[in-house]
This record gives C-alpha cells, sequence and structure tokens, in this order.
C-alpha cells in the first residue's frame, strides 16, 4: 500500500503539506476518540500553514494494488494544531474523521 498524507486550508483548498510532491516525515495514531498526527518539519516550511492553524483539514489517500483508493478525511477543530520549533514538530489532532472511497461516493448520489 502506498500512503499519501495532506494537510489543506480548509476554505480555499490549498495544500500546506502533500507528500505526494515533497517527502515530509510523519506518523499518526488514534487516541482514544482522536487522532494525533506527528510530522517533522521546520518552521520555514510551514510557517504559512501556521497562520491558518485553525482552518486546517488532514488526508490520507491510501492506494492500494488492486483496490480503489480510499481517502480517509479528518476534522481538525479550534486549538488543535502545536508546533514545537525545538523539535521541530509539528502536531494536529482530529476529533472526527471519515473513509470513502471515491469511485463508490460518487455512485451513491
Amino acid at each position: 500500500m502506498k500512503e499519501q498524507f495532506l494537510v489543506k486550508h480548509a476554505v480555499g483548498g490549498r495544500a500546506f503539506i502533500d507528500t505526494g510532491k515533497q517527502p515530509v516525515e510523519y506518523m499518526y495514531k488514534q487516541v482514544e476518540d482522536r487522532w494525533v498526527f506527528t510530522v517533522r518539519i521546520d518552521k520555514e516550511r510551514i510557517a504559512e500553514l501556521l497562520k491558518w492553524k485553525d482552518e486546517l483539514n488532514v488526508f490520507i489517500f491510501q492506494e492500494f494494488e488492486n483496490q480503489p483508493t480510499r481517502k480517509v478525511w479528518f476534522y481538525v477543530g479550534d486549538d488543535a494544531v502545536h508546533y514545537s520549533e525545538e523539535q521541530g514538530e509539528l502536531k494536529i489532532i482530529a476529533g472526527s474523521q471519515i473513509a470513502y472511497v471515491p469511485e463508490q461516493f460518487s455512485a451513491q448520489l
């Protein structure tokens, strides 16, 4: 499976982080009813993202060899994005998510 990680501006759709275009070290895990994303990145690369930190969406696109791409959309709430300059780590906490396969979703409309 191949995975793509995106952090986008919720309103304008502008991508701040897109591992499909530029590799970034990241990990995520579910902690109780939340998902915690940890991204290793220097502040210069995310300065613009931090200006819009209360208006972000996170996506994971999972590409499988013999199946359609599965997209997972994580909803990021207020005060859920924090950056530690000392560690070079961005933390994003999502409170909910929805997973879907675009081909199946559009067929249901």
